[in-house]
């Protein structure tokens, strides 16, 4: 190949790289700024994983049953509060990759994974007074797990997008409900979410 023809293929090599390196940050720039201002890290420590010691709700049989999921997301000091997986359940349990696969029973609400989906028995009328008790945490207007409202200030809470103004605990667990908790800097509530298959 000629020095000509070496320029010309290193120049087309150099401008689509340089075109690559633009779409990847034009692609990367194509997340809603509405998703963005949602997202938040994880906390690190024991209060962002509080474990589930709490009693189980209703009766506790030998299978799962028929269940809807609603989606519980908690926030606190600005930091995502892992729900645990758990909830709900009894030893011994069967685990793969973080998610329970089988338990000696369920009650009627459980949590299988740590990602806030709530699987509900199927014609149960519970709330989050429920959840919480299973999961063995407070919640109040002013209290969210681990995490104290400031003074003046009270737990906010929304469903499916929208601000709750009532007792947080009374929310029903209804079902594909979108359920948002915070205590500390507002976080834009998400207004739904995208639930998996039921098992």
């Amino acid at each position: 190949m000629s020095p000509r023809g070496r320029l010309t293929a290193a120049s087309l090599s150099l401008i689509a790289l340089l075109s690559a390196c633009g779409g990847a940050k034009r692609q990367s720039s194509a997340i809603p700024r509405s998703l963005l201002r949602q997202a938040r890290p994880i906390g690190s420590g024991a209060a962002f994983h509080p474990p589930a010691t709490g009693p189980v709700v209703g009766s506790c049989t030998r299978t799962l049953g028929a269940r809807f999921p609603a989606h519980v997301e908690v926030f606190g000091a600005n930091r995502v509060v892992i729900i645990a997986a758990g909830i709900g359940v009894r030893p011994p349990l069967q685990t793969s990759a973080g998610r329970i696969t089988a338990a000696r029973c369920y009650g009627a609400l459980v949590t299988l994974e740590p990602t806030g989906v709530v699987l509900v028995r199927a014609h149960a009328r519970l709330t989050l007074a429920d959840l919480f008790r299973a999961w063995g945490q407070p919640l109040s207007r002013s209290q969210l797990g681990p995490f104290h409202a400031a003074a003046g200030a009270a737990v906010a809470a929304y469903v499916d997008g929208r601000e709750w103004h009532g007792q947080p605990a009374a929310i029903p667990l209804a079902s594909h409900a979108e359920i948002v908790l915070e205590v500390g800097p507002h976080v834009p509530p998400h207004a739904s979410f995208t639930f998996p298959p039921v098992p």
